[in-house]
Order: C-alpha cells, then sequence, then structure tokens
C-alpha cells in the first residue's frame, strides 16, 4: 500500500518514486537544458551577425556602384555645358551676321541705279575696261537714298555714299573687323557753309579728302581705283564699325540671265550703267564668335587676317551658289594651324540680296 503512494506522488511531481531514478534523470535534463541554451545563443549569434552590417566585399560594390553613377552624372553635365556653350556661341555669331546682312539689303535695296552716278564695285574684266578684281577682303562703295551722317550736325542729308570694307591696316583700331561709310551728301544747288556742294554725278575715281567731297564732272569716268579703298588713306575716318568678329567679306554677282559672275555686266554692255544686267548681290561673311576669338590670344587678329587670306576669292569660272561658302568650310575643316576649339567657334553665312530696278 505504500508502495502505491509513493509511486502516485512520483508521477505527479514528475518524477519518480525511486531515489536512484530521480538522481539518473536529473543530469539528464540539466544536460539537455544545457544544449537548447547553447543552440539559442547560436542562433540569436547568426541572427546578429546577418543583420548588425555590410561585410567587406558588400561595401566595396556600393562604393563602386556610387562612384560609377557620380562619373555619369558628371559626363552628364558636362556635355549639357558644352552644348549650352555652342549654342551661345552660334546665336553670338548668328546676330552678329543677321544685323550686318540685314543692313546691307536696306542700303542695296535703295541703291541709286543709274547710268549717270559711278560704283565702286569689283570686277575681272580686262582692261581698258574696269578692271577691280579685289584680291582678299572685298570693297563696294555706291549712292544710296538712305539717311546719312553730314560734316555738320546743320544739315540732313536723305542721300549717302555708302561702303563696305574688312580694314586690313593692322595699325588702326579697327584692324581686320567689319566697317560701313554713311556719309551723307547734300544733293541740291544750295551752298551751305562750310559744306560744299555735291551734284549728280559724282565720280567715285575723284579724290574724296577728309573733310571734303569731289567736284562735279558732267559724266563718271572710269574707276580703276578709288583712293577710300587704299589701306594707307585715312578717309575711311568716316566710317564706323559694323562687324566686330568678321573678317572675311566676299561678294559676287546673280545676272539676270541666272547665270553667276565676278563682272557686274553682261555682253554687249561694257560698263555698270547702273547695275542694269545685275539682278542680286550674293554676300558671303566669315564670323568668329567672341569667346573662340579669345582662344587665339593677343594675336587673334592677325591669326585671323592669315586665315581670311586663305579662304579663296570667288571665281566665276563655273563657281555656282553655295560653292565658295563649301570651299571655305572645307579649308576651316583641313586648318592645322589654329586650335580646333577656335576653329569650331567660326560661322559661314551666305546671303542673297536682291537689287530694286534700275532707272535709266
Amino acid at each position: 500500500m505504500r508502495d502505491q503512494n509513493l509511486a502516485a506522488l512520483a508521477s505527479a511531481v514528475g518524477g519518480s518514486a525511486c531515489p536512484q531514478v530521480d538522481d539518473t534523470r536529473v543530469p539528464a535534463i540539466a544536460l539537455g537544458t544545457t544544449r537548447s541554451t547553447t543552440n539559442a545563443l547560436s542562433t540569436a549569434h547568426t541572427t546578429a551577425k546577418q543583420t548588425g552590417g555590410f561585410t567587406l566585399a558588400e561595401l566595396a560594390v556600393s562604393i563602386g556602384v556610387l562612384t560609377l553613377l557620380v562619373f555619369l552624372a558628371t559626363q552628364l553635365f558636362k556635355s549639357a555645358a558644352t552644348i549650352t556653350m555652342l549654342g551661345h556661341k552660334q546665336m553670338d555669331a548668328d546676330s552678329q551676321a543677321r544685323q550686318i546682312l540685314d543692313r546691307m539689303a536696306v542700303d542695296f535695296a535703295q541703291m541709286v541705279k543709274r547710268s549717270d552716278v559711278d560704283y565702286y564695285v569689283k570686277s575681272s574684266a580686262a582692261s581698258p575696261l574696269r578692271n577691280v578684281p579685289q584680291p582678299g577682303n572685298d570693297q563696294i562703295a555706291f549712292y544710296s537714298s538712305v539717311p546719312g551722317y553730314y560734316p555738320t550736325s546743320t544739315y540732313q542729308s536723305p542721300v549717302s555714299l555708302v561702303a563696305y570694307r574688312v580694314n586690313s591696316l593692322s595699325s588702326s583700331s579697327s584692324y581686320d573687323k567689319m566697317e560701313r561709310m554713311g556719309k551723307g551728301l547734300l544733293w541740291n544747288a544750295a551752298t551751305p557753309t562750310p559744306a560744299p556742294v555735291v551734284y549728280i554725278p559724282i565720280p567715285l575715281a575723284s579724290p574724296l579728302p577728309v573733310g571734303d567731297l569731289p567736284s562735279p564732272t558732267p559724266n563718271p569716268l572710269p574707276l580703276p581705283a578709288w583712293p577710300e579703298a587704299s589701306s594707307a588713306t585715312t578717309n575711311w575716318s568716316d566710317s564706323e564699325v559694323i562687324g566686330p568678329q568678321v573678317f572675311r567679306f566676299e561678294y559676287y554677282y546673280l545676272m539676270k540671265d541666272g547665270s553667276f559672275s565676278d563682272i557686274p555686266w553682261i555682253s554687249p554692255h561694257t560698263s555698270v550703267s547702273g547695275m542694269q544686267d545685275v539682278s542680286a548681290l550674293v554676300v558671303d561673311i566669315a564670323v568668329i564668335d567672341p569667346k573662340s576669338k579669345v582662344l587665339l590670344g593677343p594675336t587673334a587678329d592677325a591669326q585671323l587676317a592669315t586665315l581670311a587670306a586663305s579662304l579663296v576669292d570667288y571665281n566665276s569660272g563655273g563657281m555656282v551658289a553655295g560653292q565658295l561658302r563649301a570651299s571655305w568650310q572645307n579649308t576651316l575643316d583641313t586648318n592645322t594651324t589654329l586650335p580646333r576649339p577656335a576653329i569650331s567657334g567660326i560661322r559661314l553665312y551666305e546671303r542673297f540680296i536682291y537689287l530694286s530696278s534700275a532707272v535709266q
């Protein structure tokens, strides 16, 4: 009876009624508890390693990816800045070219086209005809009904002697820059003081000293040379710089028969005679933007003058519209003397400027 009570008590407490049995189970329970605790600690340590930081390999990969992204972003911003800068350079050149060509269009449209007035224009006609080949930068002078300035402020003139050139005088402050002269004239019988009287016609072959104008003559004279076209004269002091970045100026003629020429008349005519055979002047100019010109340093004007000399003149022997400009562009593309960033800032322009009908 007693043994049964002990067995029941042992079952109730999870032990054994036999002391020997209890002594052997206690170490087993303790050992099992220790293993469970060890496994739990190992699992916690592993979890801590996985969630507590990055390995060196992971950090290296992350830094490499970040560096690549920064490099790509830098290149993107650099490309955007380059494109923006080139766009600004082209807009600067376009703005100046448009201003000059628009001014020429106004002057040429109001050109006095009469057979009893004179012109200073290029011509490759053989002597004794008017032969003014003008190698290099061209010059042009004519009378126009655009308003011009007058030697005294008392008189306003509705008629002007208009001229264009690129200054080739190295000692001038406007060296290698395009100039325009719009000298106002009085075409009437009045004799203002101190200004002289000016009649039609006025041959441009006559001397035009500073502060004076040529004497009237009954007919226009042949024009082998015009004193104001010489770089040694100071008569261009009456001019103003209209294109500070224009270093090359060339023009030729679109004739009324559809041909292109560097002679402003068609046979059987033998003289300009009021530009009666010319339909339009085709003007080509080369412009460099200011930022690109700075890259050439203190001798920029001299270097541009040399470059301008390498840009060929118009040749009437088969040259058609656009061919002169293409030849200039090819010269720029193959130039190895000047730095490419400066060459890339040069823009070439060609425009047809049509003339009004002649008055005979």
